[in-house]
């Protein structure tokens, strides 16, 4: 939806400007052509091309510790950080998407190929919750998780809609879980959330 910016002055009444939004075709073609900066992160939501967050160490832990855990999967494909196409303006980044087996290549991933997509939220909480989480539910991605790293709990989110997810559960350290394409898969929840902060050890980083 295009959102009008209305600039005014003491002299002059409002004008409105309307911005040019782009499509997920657009916006490939821009990233293909070099556009942006090797170490700029952007994504395509709703029209508008927005920054992303950077990686910090922590965030970067968190996603290589999801690709471990489900790395041994079969049935599944990890794309790491790399897009999926949710609807014709609508192009995110999430952190990890597991696909079905036989997805097909050469083009962006579909909602449809996704059995669940996860986000890791550091800093960016409020945007996965409440921006993301609806464009993935109203795409019709069956089951989305935000592993919370701040405050040590991981949200699962099932039962898309138009209206959102209809079925949410945070689970909390000590916890198991398991994705919905995989019942008999048990995850334990301090795997996704890594080592507490007491168990961080500062001096292992120091030189000899």
């Amino acid at each position: 939806m295009a959102v009008a910016v209305t600039l005014a002055s003491d002299n002059a009444p409002g004008v409105q400007l309307h911005p040019r939004l782009f499509t997920a075709d657009e916006f490939e073609r821009l990233v293909d052509s070099g556009f942006f900066g090797e170490t700029e992160r952007v994504e395509l939501i709703e029209g508008h091309i927005v920054e992303m967050n950077p990686i910090g160490p922590d965030h970067m832990w968190g996603v290589n510790d999801l690709v471990e855990i489900f790395r041994h999967s079969d049935s599944v494909i990890l794309s790491v950080q790399n897009p999926i196409r949710l609807g014709p303006r609508i192009q995110p980044q999430p952190d990890l998407v597991l696909l079905r087996r036989g997805a097909p290549r050469k083009r962006v991933a579909l909602p449809e190929h996704a059995l669940l997509v996860i986000e890791v939220a550091d800093s960016s909480l409020g945007d996965d919750r409440t921006i993301k989480g609806p464009l993935y539910a109203r795409a019709g991605v069956p089951e989305y998780w935000i592993v919370d790293l701040g405050g040590e709990r991981v949200e699962v989110h099932r039962e898309p809609s138009d209206a959102g997810y209809r079925a949410s559960r945070f689970y909390l350290r000590g916890e198991r879980v398991s994705p919905a394409f995989a019942p008999d898969m048990t995850i334990e929840l301090d795997a996704m959330l890594g080592p507490a902060d007491a168990e961080y050890d500062d001096e292992a980083d120091e030189p000899a």
